[in-house]
């Protein structure tokens, strides 16, 4: 069945948009921007009433603020820019129409509808429950509807992606294999379907709960929680390893080191990934010994492995393309020579080591069910998720906007300068922020409260001077965090308000196959490049080194916890 619709050719990239698309990419992109917008301003709340000097916020507000941000940054604002990485892995990258647009568009109203109706519950004062929203205790109706209104918009928006797919596959727009940015992108979409049923389960409970129609029991709840809450950060996963094989794609011209290597770790994600909330549960009761063991243990270690080979195979695709080029002396002179003043490039560069190194390691060492003691409920958790959702995914997130805002907006970026710099500023901060709140977790400071002091607690607790120093060092990179986030924004915001409005290049009513030489060939198709890359494999090295001296750093702490005779 022929559809009448258009495809715009992008002259700087190559790539082709098709209308309905292209409008559905810009909105969800967009309204995930003003989420993380409106996160960001919530995150000066949360930071400064954590610095201790400060301590800004009554305890009612921090709350509140503290629930907001929580939404807005892991759901909201993720998961909005998800779906239009989606669209755009499917119908950009392959060349097709998107499937049911109408659908479509229900679906991202829905999305909208959800996440403006619950931040109004919060925002009413009555819903200060944080992003688990544990039972007993309950928000108010609107929070629950919110919630499941966006799942249901999100949910929905999955299916219009797989619809897509079909829509390519039968119209023959690809040949062979879907490229592999297309294959990241549908591991993220299957999680993410696991992960709204997951979430529907537990929450539509919740809302009849808030309504007095039934009891939920709070044990139940805690453990199928985790199914949504903990899976939902390996949806980004997938999404933002997917956008590295991209940007690889089209600042190199790289093309994977090993298609099968590539798309078998993606298929560890779907068949292990999301298991690893067994971290959470470690303390409960509601799951047995045997599935703790099993999770922390053998599910985990196929987890780590895929990320492990993404860690591996992304900075080596690189450095073969960066070897091809000519860059071949000693180890490391395609790295020196990389585009260290493209923000798209050094974004994902600081994302993929600070993942890996602050983000990884981390959540191994939580996974472990020993090791887990000294952190559970400290704000070492925070740290950890911080720098696999804020380093990892959000980074990752502002550096492909860099690329999509004269690709897809049509704009020539302002600040050119300014935009070089961000990712610099935003992700090491970041860095710092959460190393630092790790160390202070490592200390034992308490995780969602208030203040860190218990001051007028019946039983005081008096904090070592090095925990007070960690949390104020939390509260001044997270603001040097924040002034990236802000400048961002401006110049997001500002390139599609007074950006130069660029060429929007041909436009024709149906796809035209992928030319060869265009900027975007080694994004749309199959194929391997090889594994010469003994740069990578040497910084693979100092990985596994930092890997085992720091899981035995915390068997060392774990020791002086928990004596043995």
């Amino acid at each position: 069945m022929s559809v009448t619709t258009t495809y715009r050719t992008c002259p700087r990239s190559g790539l082709q948009f098709e209308n309905q698309a292209e409008w559905l990419i810009k909105a969800n992109a967009f309204v995930g921007v003003v989420w993380l917008l409106i996160g960001g301003l919530l995150a000066i709340g949360v930071v400064l009433t954590r610095w201790p000097a400060v301590h800004w916020l009554p305890a009612d507000t921090f709350y509140m603020v503290l629930t907001a941000h929580g939404l807005d940054m892991l759901i909201f604002w993720i998961i909005f820019f998800e779906i239009a990485v989606l669209y755009f892995a499917s119908s950009t990258l392959l060349r097709c129409r998107i499937a049911t647009p109408k659908i479509a568009w229900a679906a991202f109203a829905l999305m909208v509808i959800g996440s403006v109706l619950n931040n109004v519950a919060v925002f009413q004062g009555s819903s200060s429950v944080m992003m688990t929203s544990y039972v007993p205790m309950l928000a108010a109706p609107n929070f629950y509807l919110g919630i499941i209104l966006f799942a249901v918009g999100a949910l929905i928006a999955c299916f219009v992606f797989f619809g897509t797919l079909v829509v390519a596959k039968r119209e023959k727009t690809y040949e062979g294999s879907v490229p592999l940015v297309t294959f990241g992108a549908i591991t993220a979409a299957i999680i993410a379907v696991f992960t709204l049923l997951s979430g529907a389960a537990i929450i539509v409970p919740a809302w009849f709960m808030s309504l007095g129609l039934m009891h939920v029991d709070p044990l139940v709840y805690r453990t199928v929680w985790w199914a949504l809450g903990h899976s939902s950060q390996q949806i980004n996963v997938a999404a933002h390893i997917s956008i590295w094989y991209l940007v690889a794609a089209v600042v190199f011209g790289a093309k994977p080191m090993s298609e099968r290597v590539s798309r078998t770790a993606f298929l560890l994600y779907i068949l292990f990934l999301q298991l690893a909330s067994a971290h959470h549960l470690l303390a409960d009761p509601g799951v047995s010994t045997a599935w703790k063991v099993i999770n922390t243990s053998y599910f985990m270690y196929f987890a780590v492995l895929a990320s492990m080979l993404h860690g591996l195979t992304i900075p080596g695709a690189m450095e073969v393309a960066q070897r091809n080029k000519g860059y071949t002396k000693g180890l490391f002179e395609w790295l020196r020579k990389a585009p260290w003043g493209n923000p798209t490039f050094s974004g994902v560069f600081i994302s993929i080591v600070g993942f890996g190194f602050l983000g990884g390691i981390t959540g191994v060492m939580m996974g472990t069910e020993q090791l887990n003691l000294i952190i559970h409920n400290t704000i070492y958790v925070p740290g950890h998720f911080h720098a696999t959702v804020v380093i990892g995914t959000t980074l990752t997130f502002m550096a492909l906007t860099f690329y999509l805002i004269p690709v897809l907006f049509r704009r020539e970026m302002i600040a050119p300068t300014l935009a070089k710099w961000q990712p610099y500023l935003f992700g090491l901060s970041m860095y710092a922020f959460t190393l630092v709140m790790m160390g202070a977790g490592t200390l034992g400071v308490s995780r969602r409260h208030w203040d860190m002091a218990f001051e007028g607690a019946a039983l005081a607790y008096e904090w070592p001077g090095a925990a007070y120093l960690m949390m104020g060092l939390v509260g001044i990179t997270g603001m040097a965090a924040i002034a990236g986030g802000v400048i961002f924004i401006y110049i997001t915001v500002g390139s599609l308000l007074w950006g130069k409005k660029l060429d929007s290049g041909k436009v024709s009513p149906k796809f035209t196959p992928v030319a060869r030489a265009a900027p975007s060939a080694a994004a749309q198709s199959y194929g391997s490049l090889g594994f010469a890359a003994p740069g990578t494999f040497v910084l693979a090295m100092v990985f596994l080194v930092a890997f085992i001296l720091y899981y035995f750093i915390n068997w060392k702490y774990l020791s002086t916890l928990w004596g043995l005779s």
